[in-house]
């Protein structure tokens, strides 16, 4: 059943605008989004699908530009409004963490690293630079590839501190094989950024590794 054969109660825009979006099933929000389907597909079967396939609204959410190419019936179009709504989220958290300390809201520190890296297919090691109260200044991936003492150079991330004026950094890099759990490299890695930053009185706070589903803290852990 296509949605112009709905009642028009049941429709997603109409039941959208008189109830709210809370009152819309997640395949609903996406049909919205998508506006029309595939021949012989609806757009609320192929929101559904979707949906399906990527394990939810987190997951397509987290989905890379090149796994959503490969998705059948989303084209240039589709796949622009899917991404600016992911680039949406992502400057509304970073709006909220420039507002006020970081550790006010962890749970949106957590969101706006598995925004920003969990769908990468590649390991990136970034750096979140936090002011004297511990706000935002900036966010910026420094380093790609595998991640050792050796290719994440101390002095670049001494040296953009220092730039930025931060007192303060989270330390952050995804891993890509989807487990968050961090490595003995991990924990070396974060003694010599800490030993590094602290000769110029800059303060690491805590190390995220993230997994499209998970994102461990160093500090949660007890491990800095």
């Amino acid at each position: 059943m296509s949605i112009k054969d709905l009642p028009a109660d049941a429709r997603p825009r109409e039941k959208l605008l008189a109830l709210g979006p809370a009152a819309l099933a997640d395949a609903e929000l996406l049909a919205l989004l998508l506006r029309t389907g595939l021949k012989g597909t609806p757009v609320l079967q192929l929101a559904q699908q979707l949906l399906q396939g990527f394990g939810g609204v987190a997951g397509l959410l987290h989905a890379g530009a090149d796994e959503l190419r490969r998705v059948k019936g989303l084209g240039p179009a589709k796949r622009a409004e899917l991404v600016a709504v992911l680039e949406l989220a992502r400057r509304a958290l970073a709006q909220a963490l420039q507002a006020r300390p970081v550790f006010e809201s962890p749970t949106q520190v957590k969101d706006y690293l598995r925004l920003k890296l969990a769908a990468l297919p590649h390991e990136v090691f970034a750096v979140i630079f936090l002011d004297a109260q511990h706000r935002l200044l900036a966010m910026e991936e420094l380093f790609r590839g595998t991640l050792t003492q050796t290719s994440v150079y101390p002095r670049e991330v001494v040296k953009r501190a220092l730039a930025l004026n931060a007192a303060a950094v989270l330390l952050a890099h995804n891993h890509p094989s989807g487990v968050a759990e961090p490595s003995k490299a991990d924990e070396s890695l974060t003694r010599t950024l800490q030993s590094a930053l602290g000769l110029v009185d800059v303060r690491v706070l805590d190390h995220f590794v993230v997994a499209r589903e998970q994102v461990v803290s160093f500090a949660e852990r007890g491990l800095l």
